[in-house]
């Protein structure tokens, strides 16, 4: 099966008498994460050279799993698996271009993940992503935040600093409350990285395919696209990943004219320019990208920041005031980067 690149991690699991516990960094209500965790499920099959091949799903109904396409390239006859225990796979509802398969299986007792909205999502909520990282028979849990989510055909693709790696796609990402948000898909190469996951709303538009019973399933999602191709909040993650602020600059300027009123093109824009030592422009260029996006605490930030660059007591204040209203961790993460003690 065709996997994303691994990265190193930390990994929580969670306290029963099968799973080991390590401190989270945020509360959370272990029966809530403990029910989410026996959602998820390995998905499994022999590939083309006798290796044992695997990925990840998540229960969203009586004998359904919710998983990506991508992992079934290579294996023609794939089941679902919780331990030593198997259960084979019936039929298939595949929407290859958004890397989303459907299984229908036959006997798993499991029971469904809660259904949650990642159309309400914020910067700055705690999330948890749960998968079989490295083909691992327990599943193993990350926590994080949610970084930002980008629109894209109808629907908000998530990306998130909860981290998942080889083995663990098709796994899900909830909220600390344990429903379930998305599908955990895909990663930009190399560390750091960001992580993609891809909404539970798209179930909805999976449920309508038609049934198939052959494999392998077989099509580019689109986030294989040629990079010229790609949604433009992917064709932006590289160049600012390796800090190529000029290739940034570009790309931004190309998604502004294809979508002007989308505030997170805005704000790569302000991030290749304050990058480029262009303060007053990128400052013009963040308050856009707020004007568009009140919620926008990434372009918050750097008004802060900019703001204390140039001694602005008043802007660094109002910027605080603005993220307090929007998340108070975030807040107090500001007032720390900034200096200010409790508030700036």
């Amino acid at each position: 099966m065709h996997h994303l690149n691994p990265v190193s991690i930390s990994l929580l699991t969670l306290m029963t008498s099968n799973f080991g516990y390590i401190q989270p960094t945020f509360a959370l209500d272990q029966q809530k994460v403990l029910a989410a965790l026996q959602t998820v499920v390995m998905v499994r099959g022999y590939n083309d050279t006798g290796g044992l091949s695997y990925g990840s799903g998540v229960m969203v109904g009586d004998n359904k799993v919710m998983t990506n396409c991508h992992i079934f390239r290579s294996t023609k006859q794939p089941w679902v698996a919780r331990g030593e225990d198997t259960y084979s796979i019936v039929s298939v509802q595949a929407d290859r271009w958004h890397d989303l398969c459907l299984l229908k299986t036959s006997g798993v007792p499991f029971r469904a993940a809660n259904i949650g909205n990642s159309r309400l999502l914020q910067r700055g909520q705690e999330v948890l992503s749960i998968g079989h990282s490295n083909g691992v028979p327990t599943p193993l849990t990350s926590v994080g935040t949610i970084k930002t989510t980008y629109q894209f055909e109808s629907e908000k693709v998530i990306r998130g600093s909860a981290q998942f790696r080889m083995g663990a796609s098709g796994s899900g990402i909830f909220d600390i409350d344990g429903n379930l948000l998305g599908i955990n898909t895909f990663k930009t190469p190399g560390k750091p990285a960001y992580f993609y996951s891809l909404p539970i709303e798209w179930l909805a538009s999976l449920e309508k395919r038609p049934v198939e019973t052959t494999f392998p399933i077989i099509g580019k999602a689109f986030w294989e696209e040629d990079d010229d191709k790609k949604p433009f909040f992917m064709q932006t993650a590289i160049p600012e990943l390796n800090q190529d602020w000029l290739k940034l600059e570009q790309v931004a300027q190309k998604w502004i004219v294809a979508d002007p009123k989308n505030s997170d093109a805005w704000y790569a824009l302000g991030n290749a320019q304050e990058n480029l030592h262009k303060s007053d422009e990128a400052k013009i260029t963040y308050q856009k990208s707020v004007a568009l996006d009140v919620n926008n605490t990434d372009a918050l930030f750097r008004l802060g920041i900019i703001a204390k660059s140039v001694g602005d007591r008043a802007g660094m204040h109002e910027a605080n005031i603005a993220i307090a209203n929007i998340n108070k961790e975030l807040a107090q993460e500001y007032s720390r980067m900034l200096g200010c003690g409790v508030e700036c």
